[in-house]
């Protein structure tokens, strides 16, 4: 059984206003549930899932799927856009600290045949999903994400 990779870290909330505010977020990875998909834990419970491989390709250029929006932001910076029924969140992360993270990801997944092809993007995409503690947790999101296992 493979270690699950934790990594607290800090991201910046976008708001309408003026100022922004840093905010701890949990980066999670465990290849055992899904050797394809990376999670990001919220202050509030909330739990977004989605492809690994949605955060590599966003740290060189603009990709969306389904309710998930990443892009780089500069030579330093990454953005994180979630899109949910109780609107949108937008998230400044250090690249940095993404490649650190991912690169541990990388490491840790299987190396074998089909694992590997998924995990690089050659299998079926990750689709994304977003788990909420309470009693919304079992309502699928309205953009054909389903909740998060784990």
């Amino acid at each position: 059984m493979s270690p699950v990779i934790e990594e607290h870290a800090r991201a910046r909330l976008i708001t309408d206003g003026p100022l922004t505010r840093p905010v701890p977020v949990d980066l999670r990875y465990d290849a055992a549930d899904d050797p394809r998909t990376v999670h990001i834990g919220l202050p509030d419970g909330t739990d977004w899932a989605f492809g690994r491989d949605l955060l590599e390709r966003g740290l060189r250029t603009p990709i969306e799927r389904g309710a998930v929006r990443v892009w780089p932001c500069g030579r330093t910076q990454l953005i994180v856009e979630l899109h949910s029924t109780d609107g949108v969140e937008v998230f400044q992360f250090e690249i940095k600290t993404l490649i650190r993270f991912l690169a541990r990801t990388r490491a840790q997944a299987p190396a074998t045949g089909a694992a590997a092809a998924q995990s690089s993007g050659g299998g079926p995409e990750k689709r994304p999903s977003r788990t909420r503690p309470g009693p919304k947790e079992a309502q699928p999101d309205p953009k054909g994400a389903q909740p998060a296992r784990g």
